[in-house]
């Protein structure tokens, strides 16, 4: 095991395939990269991205076990391991996509599929005030999708479960990708944010000539979340999600259901904050589309104001947290809602004269983003180099991010 260690950490360029299922529970995205050199240092090349959509019945499967109400531990035990196995079928897919070897490949870096994400403590059901000293609620968080499975399966050294030591560090265990965006993205003359819209948004914004200390990350709220369970509402789950914004492009922003959206306490919370499924999920977007639909309110305007909160979110979240002092010359897009040209067309509106353009002009395709993040993660884990920022996610100080589970060394060992 430390051979295998010894070599990973003395081969300056790898290849390293990044595994990202987000809480759009829309498919795994696989990323293999050619990665050189860490930390600072750090070169990374695309070879080859693709996503993986999961079944219907896996997707309605994660989405009940990452709900209160139908998630029970023999699910989540189960579901655990069979997308761990998934995980693995999509390194070995790439990879045969790819016309590379397994036996090429030196590391996985997997981030799992977040089933809960509770990062601030809250009442303990299970204590009361007979509790033994010592023993508190505290924040917590679970991803699966069994990386000893994708170990075994594919026989490459992986890296993941990467929130936990964050949160055990006193932090929100998020953001993470925002360390991945200084190394990458930083600019000696100009300040950039990058934002990136998943299921959630999130924004990375780095002053010109920052240090890692200067950086300034955190959750604007909802990105896709709502839109895409409102759009599953509108076509009773024909659609998954409002495809190039064509929808939402065809209906009107409710003023009076935007200005009550725009009161959620999220909002006006101060950094670092990070937020998910729990605030923004089915049940709170389920609860908008039935309370408009009793008010009297067209389903497609429904979605339109969905589409313009995540952009007012983002928008909001700039003005009250990036300093005035720090001016933003770019904007740099990335995730699925890059492709949503209502939501797009709504930012560059809040933000102008910003410029704003995807992260592709850098040749990174969009959806890919966080893929490549966590083989870089990976990267600077197996490296032994802290990889986090805890201005970002509020932690103590840096940690090493990960947990490592040895291949089946059937490489040559030599080094």
């Amino acid at each position: 095991m430390l051979t295998e260690f010894l070599r990973l950490q003395g081969k300056n360029t790898k290849k390293i395939v990044g595994l990202m299922s987000g809480t759009s529970v829309d498919g795994i995205d696989a990323c293999l990269a050619e990665i050189s050199g860490n930390g600072v240092n750090t070169k990374a090349g695309i070879i080859a991205f693709a996503t993986y959509p999961y079944h219907e019945k896996i997707r309605t499967a994660i989405l009940e076990a990452s709900n209160p109400l139908t998630g029970t531990v023999e699910k989540i035990c189960q579901l655990n391991f069979s997308l761990g196995k998934l995980f693995a079928d999509a390194v070995k897919r790439i990879a045969r996509e790819s016309g590379i070897s397994l036996l090429d490949i030196d590391l996985v870096g997997s981030h799992g599929q977040t089933i809960y994400h509770m990062p601030n403590p809250s009442p303990d059901p299970f204590l009361d005030n007979n509790t033994p000293p010592g023993i508190a609620p505290t924040g917590s968080t679970l991803q699966i999708g069994e990386p000893s499975v994708i170990a075994q399966e594919t026989g490459i050294t992986t890296v993941a479960d990467f929130r936990p030591r964050d949160i055990a560090a006193g932090g929100q265990g998020a953001p993470l990708v925002p360390y991945v965006d200084f190394i990458l993205f930083r600019d000696e003359e100009k300040g950039r944010a990058l934002q990136n819209i998943g299921g959630i948004a999130n924004v990375t914004f780095m002053p010109e000539g920052c240090s890692i200390d200067d950086i300034i990350a955190f959750d604007t709220g909802p990105g896709n979340m709502i839109i895409d369970r409102i759009t599953e509402r509108i076509t009773n789950n024909t659609a998954h999600f409002d495809k190039d914004g064509l929808l939402a492009a065809q209906g009107q922003v409710n003023k009076e259901l935007l200005s009550k959206l725009q009161k959620h306490s999220f909002f006006t919370k101060s950094p670092p904050k990070t937020t998910g499924r729990e605030e923004f999920g089915v049940q709170y977007a389920d609860k908008i589309y039935d309370d408009a639909m009793k008010s009297g309110i067209n389903t497609i305007d429904v979605l339109a104001t969905a589409t313009e909160l995540t952009a007012y979110s983002i928008a909001e979240s700039y003005k009250l947290w990036i300093p005035d002092k720090h001016r933003i010359a770019e904007v740099i897009l990335s995730g699925g809602g890059c492709h949503n040209k209502t939501l797009v067309a709504s930012i560059s509106r809040y933000l102008a004269p910003v410029r704003i353009f995807p992260i592709d002009k850098f040749g990174i395709a969009s959806d890919s983003k966080e893929a490549l993040a966590f083989a870089i993660l990976a990267n600077e884990t197996i490296s032994g180099n802290n990889n986090t920022i805890p201005r970002a996610t509020g932690a103590k100080g840096q940690v090493v991010l990960g947990k490592i589970i040895p291949g089946n060394y059937r490489k040559d060992t030599s080094l």
